[in-house]
């Protein structure tokens, strides 16, 4: 208790009084150091006489000016690194070196003055009471002694460049004691890396069972993805929390300091490595041009607007319905000041306002991302997810194609390939519709593009399962599943944003492009590894006594137990980036979108949900019109909207 109160009293202490203090110590130890060695010497207690009293004194009074002209008082000992132990070395030999010349000058050695076997004690214990000294009281400041309770034991998982500046600036930190590296690498095992012990992955458990650590941070950087899933699970069974380093790229480029560590996130977990974007292909689809994103508050219409920004835009136009939603959004791309950002509140099946939008700030390129996307709400509500899914990008395409937009890219979803819910269904729809006039702008060569993007769910997005879970597992469960068996294609917010925008430069009029997201992942694997993430332990057969359950509720209507990206596997192609893929074009659907658009309107007209079923599927399913009664007068024709 005492020595943990001197402590204390030494933390509140200034750094000038410490280095005062620290200096008044070498001073006495140095002279009680040529003391002890008079009496080694003589082998019994000495009393020095004038002359070698002189040289007592003498021996601090030369010593501290060498020791203040080389740094040892300027280091602050709670982070004193262990290269600082030659600069004592040297500054010791120095000092040790100058009073040996004294002497001998003097001409003081022998038994009356200094024997020969002094200086060699002095620089003996020098070394011993400095180095140990400064080692000690670092020791102390951040050992255990100072602050037991405050501390957390840490676990490093990685034995390279990163891992090691990472252990050395936690250790120097105060708040974390690293109690043990973890490597993959046998020729490290049993050895130490900046005093800390090396240990082999296949013992990781027993390790963490003996060391008690509670936060293991992931420094292999050059890990795979797959790797790094497999490394979680093996850590769900314990109390810990899960941790990872920037890759050492990102901390030599001034991104982050090499002390910081992030949570790690479901993004690394994707089973696959993050797919990159192309710069070029962002700054040929952006720079300089006026882009107008609508649904620009939403998840991913939001991520859409900060990759455009980044990109250099002449202008971008927010369009939104979302009054709060596009207030934020505007305020927070403002702070890129070095293009204009134009808010539009309203409704993309406003004809109107969309036409006068689109003339008005002569807009090149459109990233469509408005939608209804909720599975279970749109299949409640299918006439609205109707009129904005289906007639919204119709009329955002028609008025795109009567103005001088040149790139339309519309944000699709896999649930658009053989749909079974209203949503998937519209989303369908709509790709037809943007391929017809696409396929209208290849004819009459107007160097248009209408194309689409199509991608899985998007890690992190307004109402998709990742939200869900986190709020399940923050109120302590359960996790809810509605089958075991049900499997997702997952991408991240960024890849989603980046395939948008680089769409526009890789697509044709009519293409469908898609990104390479690797096998599905099944949802309850994914439950399990965010609960493992958060902390917590999952609750089942083999750990009765864990923290969270995850439960399965059933299938809610419209939903598949597996999703598909194509509906011809056969007919995809690779594009100029080799993760961005083209799905073949299928013939013979868009021709018959004029009198099917006509039938579905008139089937929302009526509110009539059983038609409008028939025909939303019809298309889809058999790529002829339905027999919908009383809609055979309408005629066809190009311009959709209107006839409709």
């Amino acid at each position: 208790m005492r020595l943990r109160g001197a402590v204390e009293w030494l933390h509140m202490r200034s750094r000038r009084t410490k280095r005062i203090m620290l200096l008044l110590a070498d001073v006495v130890g140095l002279m009680a150091i040529i003391w002890l060695a008079f009496c080694f010497r003589f082998n019994r207690f000495f009393v020095p006489n004038f002359e070698q009293t002189l040289f007592i004194l003498a021996a601090p009074a030369i010593a501290i000016p060498i020791f203040i002209r080389m740094g040892l008082y300027r280091a602050v000992l709670r982070y004193l690194q262990e290269r600082a132990i030659w600069t004592m070395i040297r500054a010791v030999t120095f000092a040790t070196l100058a009073w040996v010349g004294l002497v001998f000058i003097t001409l003081s050695y022998g038994a009356e003055g200094v024997p020969r076997t002094i200086a060699v004690l002095y620089w003996a214990g020098s070394l011993v009471g400095v180095i140990g000294s400064r080692l000690g009281i670092k020791w102390l400041l951040n050992g255990s002694i100072a602050n037991p309770a405050k501390r957390s034991r840490v676990l490093i998982y990685g034995a390279g460049d990163a891992a090691v500046q990472l252990a050395d600036a936690l250790s120097a930190s105060g708040d974390r004691h690293v109690v043990g590296i973890v490597s993959d690498d046998s020729s490290l095992h049993g050895m130490e890396i900046v005093g800390i012990r090396v240990y082999p992955s296949t013992k990781l458990e027993e390790l963490l069972a003996d060391t008690e650590a509670q936060e293991v941070i992931i420094a292999a950087s050059s890990s795979s993805t797959r790797r790094r899933r497999d490394l979680v699970a093996r850590l769900g069974r314990f109390p810990v929390k899960i941790r990872v380093l920037p890759s050492i790229a990102d901390v030599a480029a001034g991104k982050y300091l090499v002390s910081y560590v992030r949570d790690i996130d479901i993004d690394d977990l994707l089973g696959r490595s993050p797919v990159p974007a192309d710069p070029a292909l962002m700054q040929s689809s952006v720079e300089g041009k006026v882009i107008m994103v609508t649904g620009a508050a939403g998840s991913i219409g939001s991520a859409v607007c900060r990759t455009v920004a980044q990109a250099n835009p002449a202008k971008l136009v927010l369009f939104e319905m979302n009054e709060l939603g596009l207030y934020e959004i505007e305020r927070e791309l403002r702070r890129y000041g070095s293009f204009p950002v134009v808010p539009v509140l309203g409704s993309i099946c406003d004809a109107r306002l969309v036409r006068h939008t689109l003339c008005e700030q002569e807009v090149h390129t459109v990233y469509h991302c408005a939608a209804y996307k909720h599975v279970p709400l749109v299949e409640g509500n299918p006439l609205e997810g109707v009129r904005n899914n289906v007639f919204g990008t119709l009329t955002l395409a028609e008025e795109a194609c009567a103005s001088d937009v040149r790139n339309f890219i519309l944000i699709s979803s896999d649930k658009a390939v053989r749909p079974s819910s209203v949503m998937g269904a519209t989303k369908r729809w709509a790709e037809l519709i943007v391929r017809h006039y696409g396929t209208e702008a290849c004819r009459r060569n107007e160097g248009r593009v209408f194309s689409s993007v199509r991608f899985g769910n998007v890690i992190g997005s307004s109402g998709s399962v990742v939200p869900l879970f986190k709020e399940q597992i923050s109120a302590g469960g359960p996790v809810t599943l509605t089958h075991e068996e049900m499997t997702r294609y997952f991408m991240s917010v960024r890849e989603a944003a980046e395939l948008i925008v680089q769409a526009g430069a890789l697509s044709r009029s009519g293409d469908i492009l898609l990104l390479d997201m690797g096998e599905p992942i099944k949802i309850r694997q994914l439950a399990e590894d965010m609960i493992m993430l958060a902390g917590f332990s999952v609750r089942n057969e083999d750990n009765p006594d864990g923290d969270i359950e995850v439960v399965t509720i059933g299938v809610r209507d419209g939903e598949k137990l597996h999703e598909e990206l194509f509906y011809d596997p056969s007919g995809v192609s690779t594009t100029r980036h080799p993760k961005i893929l083209r799905a073949a074009q299928q013939l013979g659907k868009t021709d018959q979108i004029p009198a099917m658009v006509a039938q579905l309107k008139l089937a929302l007209e009526h509110g009539d949900v059983a038609a409008m079923r028939q025909v939303l599927f019809g298309l889809i399913e058999s790529g002829r019109p339905s027999a919908v009664p009383d809609l055979s007068a309408l005629s066809s024709g190009k311009d959709l909207r209107r006839r409709a």
